[in-house]
């Protein structure tokens, strides 16, 4: 799931009389999340800080669960801005892929937009596809990967990248990107961004590199 300059950092919004912009609600609800973890986010400390009581909130989300998932959104919202400026850019295929892989791994433990990720992920699984919830979320999955497999296929067809089915190639990328970046996320000893990164390259390296 899985970074360019970019930012995840995000100001909460300012004391309003009447109920702030949802976008502003989302906004102090991830920085809840960066500055104390998924703990410290309630409903009952969130309404504090938009200014809004916590039945408000629960009017307009009705569950943690939704707050939660409507927050991951418009971060994956933001991230996608980043990802479609750095893909399509004048550098080379593979700069742009290293672009595409630094945005996906965290920043570090407890990388906000990965906790949030991960707690989603953890309450709404995808077994049931009938589910709103899992709709919306491989709705966010299948956006990284559209772009991963046209990345892919327009390296292959430029020559920088050996043939190979980009399909194919993009999930088994992407489930290296994911098993790196929960290693991360949770803080696992020797788990660091930078040595991910590395051995990353050298796997797109080895695979990629033509013939």
């Amino acid at each position: 799931m899985s970074t360019p300059p970019r930012s995840r950092k995000h100001a909460p919004p300012r004391s309003r009389k009447h109920a702030p912009p949802r976008e502003d609600v989302l906004a102090a609800a991830m920085a809840m999340v960066a500055d104390g973890g998924l703990d410290q986010l309630t409903m009952a400390a969130l309404g504090r800080e938009v200014a809004m009581s916590s039945g408000h909130l629960l009017y307009y989300f009705k569950t943690k669960d939704e707050l939660l998932l409507q927050t991951l959104e418009w971060s994956e919202g933001r991230l996608g801005e980043q990802r479609r400026a750095l893909l399509s850019g004048a550098s080379s295929v593979r700069e742009r892929l290293d672009a595409y892989v630094d945005l996906y791994v965290p920043e570090g433990p407890r990388d906000p937009h990965w906790t949030l990720w991960m707690e989603v992920w953890n309450r709404s699984p995808y077994a049931d596809a009938s589910v709103e919830a899992g709709r919306r979320q491989l709705a966010i999955e299948r956006a990284w990967h559209r772009d991963l497999v046209a990345l892919l296929a327009e390296g292959i067809s430029r020559g920088e990248f050996r043939g190979t089915d980009p399909e194919r190639f993009a999930t088994r990328l992407r489930a290296l990107l994911d098993g790196f970046s929960v290693h991360v996320a949770v803080g696992l000893p020797g788990a660091n961004r930078d040595e991910v990164l590395v051995q990353v390259r050298e796997f797109l390296d080895e695979s990629l590199r033509p013939d």
